[in-house]
């Protein structure tokens, strides 16, 4: 008897409970959700005609004050003969000059009259790096005198200090030498192509005949598909070299942080094959801007 009276008191509830004071069904209302779900965003394709358009300016530096900006920079402090066989002596002080919005890299030679240690320049390298990107500085080299002068714009793998050279990687993004005026040259050195073997890619000399009276803007554009070396504007590319389809880290290093560095050398193995004129100094690189780029 108790089971049957469980049984109709459980039907009363279940009856009773799902029916409305009026006799209609209740209609529970749910709100779509107000935050639908971002959609991801397509990835952009290096190789597209308009993929540099969307680069936006991400560091500079303008050089508008009037010593070289310790946040940006740090100063090499080396004896000649560090690298390639050198003459100058890479000092913190007294290389440099900031004014006007232009900085000066000063190679200057010394009053006793040597060659080994007779020369000081200054060679400074950017506290940040950078993967990938537009990256353009806008100089003029020094005023042509005589041989024996190397500036170069470049960057290196900022893990140097761990796998060593060439392993990090380097890229020129402009070198010259003042044995061959008029000119400059745009190389890339990995550990499977460097100079040491003969071995690295360059552009070799590209005519530029007023690099030494007027500032020109030397550039890359650099992916993960390839760098593109350019002069004054970006359709002015000048040398492609691109990943190759098989590709390691000692044939594309260039996955990794670079940072800058600009420094005017004396001699050594490449700036001295045609000798030092010593009536060459003082000589002065002069740099307006240094701009990074990139697509977000």
């Amino acid at each position: 008897m108790k089971k049957y009276n469980f049984l109709f008191l459980t039907f009363l509830i279940v009856f009773f409970g799902c029916s409305s004071s009026d006799g209609q069904d209740t209609v529970v209302a749910i709100d779509p959700d107000p935050t639908p779900a971002p959609e991801t965003p397509v990835a952009k394709d290096p190789d597209d005609a308009d993929y540099w358009d969307a680069a936006e300016l991400v560091w500079s530096d303008e050089f508008d004050g009037t010593t070289v900006s310790e946040d940006n920079w740090v100063f090499e402090d080396r004896a000649s003969g560090w690298v390639n066989d050198e003459l100058q002596n890479y000092q913190p002080e007294g290389n440099t000059e900031v004014a006007d919005g232009i900085l000066k890299i000063i190679a200057k030679k010394n009053v006793d009259n040597t060659i080994e240690g007779a020369f000081t320049s200054a060679r400074i390298n950017s506290v940040r790096s950078f993967k990938y990107g537009r990256m353009e500085i806008r100089a003029k080299m020094p005023d042509y005198k005589g041989n024996g002068l190397w500036p170069a714009l470049w960057m290196l793998g900022n893990n140097i200090e761990t796998v060593g050279w060439p392993a990090c990687g380097e890229i020129d993004i402009m070198e010259y030498v003042s044995f061959k005026s008029d000119k400059t040259h745009s190389s890339l050195h990995s550990t499977a192509n460097n100079h040491t073997n003969g071995t690295e890619i360059t552009s070799g000399a590209l005519d530029l005949e007023t690099i030494e009276e007027e500032f020109h803007n030397f550039g890359l554009l650099w992916s993960s598909k390839y760098i593109k070396f350019y002069i004054d504007t970006i359709d002015n590319v000048v040398f492609i070299f691109r990943r190759p389809t098989t590709y390691n880290i000692d044939s594309w290093p260039f996955q990794n942080n670079f940072y800058f560095i600009m420094n005017v050398a004396v001699g050594g193995s490449w700036g001295g094959l045609e000798g030092v004129d010593s009536e060459n100094f003082p000589a002065t690189m002069e740099v307006d801007y240094v701009r990074v780029y990139q697509v977000k």
